[in-house]
């Protein structure tokens, strides 16, 4: 499954110039928690969310007192971002994004590792939609019949370049079960770990067997 297919095509967005209140009545109008912060040219230049506007609610910490010298150094971006007054002063910036054609388990792993909870989606530099979190765990509830022909079509067939009825393929409740023949024991290995990466595959067993062994100098 590719991005495109689970974004959201509508996508919200504010300007660098618009003020925190103006961004906190879209984000409460549209009930979104983050939107992409976009310039006159259409370029995703950030990233503003429901976090950034109550830094600013929150105000600047006060360090001042006989404690302060046993506190953490204070969040020198935290507390830029609560003086902020405009979307420019308080995004996160540069945003994190994702081409519209990469798959679903690379969106997830950018969420993760960058700490975030929604892309920007761009095709050929355009914005042309958004990724959450959200989507992501609506997704993983895909009935197992779904799951099961993604990784027939988009794993065995398209990836792996193997005819559709070579591997076996059963889902019960997200946990697959493979069985068949491929040409290698390399083509097995890569085969169950590129289910495993399937949005709502939560374990793979494999029984796939291989005709023959790739020389040792090809594995390297």
């Amino acid at each position: 499954m590719k991005v495109k297919e689970l974004m959201t095509t509508d996508v919200v967005t504010v300007t660098p110039d618009m003020t925190l209140k103006h961004v906190a009545e879209v984000l409460a109008g549209r009930g979104v928690s983050g939107v992409p912060v976009v310039d006159p040219t259409g370029r995703v230049v950030g990233v503003i969310s429901e976090a950034d506007v109550l830094l600013k609610e929150r105000g600047p910490t006060d360090e001042r007192g006989v404690f302060a010298r046993f506190r953490e150094p204070r969040d020198s971006t935290a507390t830029s971002k609560a003086a902020a007054r405009f979307a420019r002063e308080a995004m996160t910036s540069p945003a994190i994004m994702i081409g519209a054609e990469r798959p679903i388990s690379a969106a997830a792993r950018m969420m993760i590792e960058g700490g975030v909870n929604r892309l920007p989606v761009t095709k050929d530099g355009e914005l042309v939609g958004i990724v959450t979190r959200a989507d992501l765990v609506r997704a993983f509830t895909r009935p197992d019949d779904l799951v099961a022909e993604e990784i027939r079509i988009d794993v065995i067939e398209r990836a792996m370049w193997l005819p559709v009825d070579q591997v076996e393929v059963t889902v019960r409740d997200g946990n697959v079960e493979l069985a068949g023949m491929v040409p290698t024991r390399t083509d097995a290995e890569v085969l169950e770990r590129l289910v495993a990466r399937v949005l709502g595959v939560v374990s793979v067993s494999s029984q796939i067997r291989w005709e023959r062994e790739l020389p040792e100098a090809l594995v390297r």
